[in-house]
């Protein structure tokens, strides 16, 4: 009677174990598994180790780093998390050489009333418009400067100059 009570002991461990084991993922199949679910995000990259994973890079805005986050929280097999993304605002884009006269499409003053217009939706920001390049100065986050951008390329300037914008997060 003392011999099956340990038998059955001993196999309900072993079952345990067993069952324990099989149910653990190795960091490759966490690291294919989480690299699938971030791959449509762009910068960013994902280390495992023990079932924590590191996520790096960089991306333009904080809810693209949240969402890497979020989505390798819920990958199964996944222990803990340490998100070391950084946000990287939108690089200014810089004038061209001084040679610009047959790229011009719009006067200063075309594009300074449609400017002025633009602008006013943007409290703290300010703009001017010389030789077809329009010059923003002030402060604006990460996504409001993405919208700024978009209508101000529509406007077919030469360039635009942001290095007087600072972009926060």
């Amino acid at each position: 009677m003392k011999m099956n009570k340990l038998a059955a002991i001993v196999g309900l461990m072993a079952f345990s174990v067993l069952t324990a084991c099989k149910g653990t993922k190795s960091d490759a199949e966490i690291q294919a598994a989480v690299a699938e679910k971030i791959g449509p995000i762009p910068g960013v990259m994902a280390d495992t180790k023990d079932g924590v994973v590191t996520l790096s890079g960089s991306v333009p805005e904080d809810s693209l780093r949240t969402s890497a986050e979020t989505l390798t929280k819920s990958t199964e097999g996944v222990v803990s998390v340490v998100n070391s993304i950084t946000i990287a605002p939108v690089a200014p884009v810089l004038p061209p050489p001084a040679d610009t006269t047959a790229l011009s499409t719009s006067t200063d003053t075309q594009i300074k009333s449609s400017v002025d217009m633009l602008i006013k939706e943007y409290p703290g920001t300010k703009a001017s418009v010389k030789d077809g390049v329009i010059t923003v100065t002030g402060e604006l986050s990460a996504a409001k400067w993405t919208t700024l951008k978009t209508a101000l390329d529509a406007l077919k300037p030469i360039s635009i100059d942001a290095s007087g914008l600072t972009v926060k997060k």
